[in-house]
């Protein structure tokens, strides 16, 4: 992250912004994984009208630093003061324009949102990286068997009386379980 010199009076304004802005609208809907999220367009409908009521505005020019490809999120106040943060692109091909448009408005949401601390739940990622199928699908089964595990240890403990019962107490005058 970069700044300007001073940042007093954009604080104060970041502030009082972050304290009218909602969360993100989870309005767009991710066909490969049929999963919700807030895409770009709710991202800035939730943060651009309290950001331009504190007199800031929103840049997100593309950057090269060191050969790679950068979305520079730009938070400027009308005092002049400024902070800045990258959010790199990241695309398969970069010889396709589509995929590197993709990449882009990617960029510009993902860093938009973490820049500004605005929540949204895009289980877009868990979903296509497979962890929260395989996390339901091998949790729910394990979860069940413990429940039913302990219920029975807990059934044959008290003898169905609610009392804990002792193994000693089946011991015979000699000693043994006969």
């Amino acid at each position: 992250m970069t700044r300007s010199e001073s940042i007093k009076e954009i604080a104060a304004a970041l502030l009082k912004a972050q304290q009218a802005m909602g969360e993100a609208k989870k309005s767009a809907t991710n066909p490969f994984f049929s999963s919700a999220y807030a895409d770009l367009n709710a991202v800035r409908a939730a943060v651009l009208p309290a950001l331009n009521a504190n007199s800031i505005t929103v840049l997100q020019p593309t950057v090269v630093i060191d050969g790679r490809n950068y979305v520079e999120t730009v938070l400027l106040h009308s005092s002049g003061e400024f902070l800045t943060s990258q959010t790199e692109i990241k695309v398969k091909d970069a010889t396709n324009p589509q995929a590197e448009g993709s990449g882009i408005s990617y960029a510009r949401r993902y860093g938009l949102q973490s820049f500004l601390n605005v929540g949204a739940a895009d289980d877009d990622g868990n979903t296509a990286t497979g962890v929260a199928k395989a996390t339901e699908t091998k949790a729910a089964p394990k979860a069940k068997a413990a429940k039913d595990t302990f219920k029975k240890a807990a059934k044959e403990t008290t003898n169905g009386t609610g009392a804990v019962s002792s193994p000693l107490s089946d011991l015979g005058e000699n000693g043994d379980w006969s």
